[in-house]
């Protein structure tokens, strides 16, 4: 069964030590796992996480809140977080 690589925040070390503890500020101590994901290859994380904050962030987000439920729950599921 193929998997999504991911990093493990309690593993991480160098520059993505340093993202870690931005991102777990920014979300109450909490890991996202789109961060998971991106993490892994930094050249696409930022452009990315550009889009993420585009569409499930801002007030006026293209999407509807049952749309970005979807979204995070597939990621969450893909990355073996909580519901």
């Amino acid at each position: 069964m193929p998997n999504i690589l991911t990093v493990v925040p309690e593993k991480v070390s160098g520059i993505r030590k340093l993202l870690l503890r931005y991102v777990r500020r920014q979300y109450g101590g909490v890991v996202p796992g789109v961060f998971q994901v991106l993490a892994v290859d930094l050249g696409v994380a930022r452009p990315t996480g550009a889009l993420y904050e585009h569409l499930h962030l801002r007030k006026r987000s293209p999407l509807s809140r049952l749309q970005r439920e979807m979204l995070a729950t597939v990621v969450n599921g893909k990355v073996g977080g909580a519901p």
